[in-house]
């Protein structure tokens, strides 16, 4: 569910026993829109505080998810060192039911005297902001500065740029639950149509609830989450009104239950009370803080999701080549095709040849017996009329030359550039497998020694090469199994690592990984075998497929060709496999 103020409510209060009295000792910026302050904390010790702004889920946590940080820091991660750094955390506090927290600090200013500054985190869907104030609460920045602008509803959008007194996002038009008496919520109750739905009353009428919760409060009073007010009657009516008031009185004495919802196994939603709407349909997991409720619902996407953001830019570089290349691939073939008709030039060379006594310069065209015809019918070959007869005939067989030569280096340039389209689209489906900053970079160095990215003048002769590790797996029976994530992995498992008697997996003429299953001087068994080849079709581009050939063989039978781009080998003896990608399997044999 959305981080609603309730739930919100209960993380900050969360918080504010944990972090509050703590000194900042570093601030990194791990993605594009988080912040991870490292804090030691007088009860806690050492404890990391995540500030994500990220629109699709804002929230401030604890954190012991490890994140990569990249080589060089963001502007507002530099500014937020220049002002907190050394910061004493001072409170962690909510507006009344807003979704935004307020981290007040003692810091030191340029003269070193003690002023405050307030961190503040507006966690509000796509307007989430990170903004940094003044001690007079003026933005010194933010982490995605704001135009006044009309918005598509009419109203105008509030101004978030340094220098302006900040203000807290406009109030909604509903009710606070917390300062309705009981007297209240019976009129509001009785004032909403008979035939609307009673989780949609929750949710028009107040502010802080989120849908997950209006649905369970409904749910609880007449046992359906979409139950209607004229089917509740007086009972259930009252129901309803004793359940909103008794999670009221929940957040108002910190009564908090951190639940996270399990669908199938993996994570789906969250909320700070027990709910039973979904009944045996899904899973509640108690968890005893709601920062290590997060971690665990968040670790897998947040991951993938910040890897994608930094491969955006190598993901576009490989497509337009991948595109520039298939382009130039299409205008060859049509280039090719033209020239198998080049006989009919030196048949036309041929004729005119035997006609000059018939022609003149000046001529526009020859009509005359094409003796090359079966049936002899005539035929008008066109002439340029500047030139000569002889000049004409030689034009013929020009042309017919060219094609022919045409056609040898068409052939040529064809299959250079098939090979390079192969190596393009690799590529891309290398990158979804990078796990960190790490295997990209080791991605932008393969496609910068390939000539695809440009090498940054500044760092010609002096750039670091950085080498990251191949997935590793343990196979049912105890052997290791190495999975390489991108093609320069992929040579150097294969190629330089692997043993001769260790076996060597890849799906047949589909791109994908390079898997090796070190054999270790014995023979594998056949379920070893099995799951390596499970392995190579999981990682390649027929993931989805329900049966995908894949070829083993000893390493030894697999050569890299001169001059081959990486990842790119050949093999000769071997067998084929048809297994199934299974995602549990990998899950199972994968070596964290």
């Amino acid at each position: 569910m959305p981080l609603d103020a309730l739930c919100l409510s209960g993380l900050v209060h969360e918080l504010d026993r944990t972090v509050t009295g703590g000194k900042i000792d570093k601030i990194y910026q791990p993605g594009r829109d988080e912040v991870l302050l490292a804090l030691r904390t007088p009860a806690h010790g050492n404890v990391r505080l995540l500030l994500s702004a990220n629109p699709s889920h804002p929230r401030p946590q604890l954190t012991k998810l490890s994140r990569e940080n990249p080589d060089t820091p963001p502007m507002f991660c530099m500014l937020l060192r220049k002002h907190l750094s050394g910061a004493r955390l001072l409170a962690v506090e909510q507006p009344p039911l807003e979704r935004v927290v307020v981290f007040t600090l003692e810091a030191l200013n340029e003269l070193g005297d003690r002023v405050e500054r307030k961190l503040v985190l507006e966690a509000i869907g796509r307007r989430s902001n990170l903004i940094l104030l003044d001690e007079t609460g003026r933005i010194l920045d933010c982490m995605r500065r704001v135009e006044s602008s009309l918005g598509s509803s009419g109203a105008q959008q509030r101004a978030l740029l340094p220098g302006m007194f900040y203000r807290l996002p406009p109030a909604q038009e509903k009710l606070d639950p917390t300062a309705q008496s009981r007297e209240d919520l019976e009129r509001l109750l009785s004032a909403f149509p008979e035939e609307g739905q009673a989780d949609q009353w929750l949710l028009d009428t107040f502010c802080g609830l989120s849908p997950l919760v209006c649905r369970e409060l409904a749910f609880q009073a007449g046992g359906a989450t979409d139950v209607r007010l004229n089917v509740l009657g007086p009972a259930g009516r009252a129901r309803l009104l004793d359940g909103l008031e008794a999670l009221l009185e929940r957040v108002c004495t910190r009564d908090f239950s951190p639940v996270l919802l399990s669908k199938n196994g993996a994570p789906w939603d969250f909320t700070f009370f027990p709910v039973h709407q979904y009944g045996a349909l899904v899973e509640l997991t108690p968890f005893p803080t709601f920062s290590e409720l997060l971690d665990r619902f968040y670790e897998q996407r947040e991951h993938l999701e910040r890897v994608k953001q930094r491969g955006q830019d190598l993901i576009r570089s490989v497509t337009t080549a991948r595109d520039r290349t298939a382009r130039k691939i299409a205008h060859q073939e049509q280039e090719l095709a033209a020239t198998q008709d080049r006989e009919r030039l030196r048949e036309l060379g041929d004729i005119l040849t035997s006609n000059f006594y018939q022609m003149q310069r000046g001529m526009a065209r020859l009509h005359t017996v094409d003796f090359y015809d079966p049936e002899g019918k005539e035929i008008d070959i066109p002439l340029d009329p500047l030139l000569t007869p002889q000049q004409n005939a030689a034009k013929y067989y020009k042309e017919y030359n060219k094609a022919k030569t045409a056609e040898v280096m068409l052939t040529r340039q064809l299959e250079k550039n098939r090979r390079e389209l192969d190596y393009l689209n690799s590529v891309l489906d290398t990158i979804p497998l990078a796990e960190g900053e790490r295997d990209l970079q080791e991605i932008r160095q393969e496609l910068t020694d390939t000539g695809y990215l440009r090498r940054p003048a500044k760092a010609k002769g002096r750039e670091k090469r950085v080498s990251a590790k191949p997935m590793e797996f343990r196979s049912s029976t105890g052997l290791r199994i190495s999975v390489g994530k991108n093609n320069t992995q992929n040579d150097l498992l294969t190629c330089k690592q692997a043993f001769k008697s260790d076996i060597w997996f890849h799906t047949q003429k589909i791109h994908g990984s390079h898997v090796i299953l070190w054999a270790e001087g014995r023979e594998p068994d056949l379920q070893s075998l099995n799951e390596a080849a499970c392995l190579a079709a999981y990682y390649s581009q027929a993931r989805g497929s329900s049966k995908v050939p894949v070829d083993y063989t000893p390493v030894k039978y697999v050569k890299k060709p001169n001059g081959a781009r990486p990842g790119m080998v050949i093999y000769t003896t071997y067998d084929t496999a048809w297994v199934t990608p299974d995602e549990a399997l990998v899950k199972k044999l994968r070596v964290r």
